[in-house]
């Protein structure tokens, strides 16, 4: 059901860097790009994650309680790519493991703050 999700910045270059340099484990490039949005993806009919500055002109902020899950294909792939977003800036907000029987997570801030995590089901 869900195309894409989008998160605020205020500094679209770095947070391009930082998703162009996660993203691209996940084999994901990116699929659209203007001036205030760059979204990458898979393929063009596979949910997609963007960056965008807020079109209210105001400061991108995080909100408290949102988070944005991001599967992937094992426990291996979830703790590669938490330590990959970590090295490139981002921050723990969990580290991986298994939060209930069958669900595998690791959870991360962004360079903007804002909260993500890779998990992978049935494993």
């Amino acid at each position: 059901m869900i195309g894409y999700v989008t998160l605020g910045t205020n500094d679209m270059a770095r947070a391009c860097a930082f998703y162009d340099a996660l993203l691209g484990e996940l084999g994901a490039k990116r699929i659209m790009e203007g001036e205030r949005f760059v979204a990458w993806g898979t393929g063009p009919q596979s949910p997609s994650l963007g960056v965008i500055k807020p079109f209210d002109g105001k400061e991108a902020c995080r909100g408290n309680g949102t988070m944005v899950s991001l599967v992937v294909k094992s426990p291996a792939q979830v703790d590669a790519m938490h330590a990959k977003a970590l090295a490139l800036g981002g921050t723990d907000e969990g580290a991986p493991g298994e939060r209930f029987k069958g669900f595998y997570a690791g959870y991360f801030r962004d360079i903007d703050g804002n909260k993500l995590n890779f998990f992978c089901m049935g494993h």
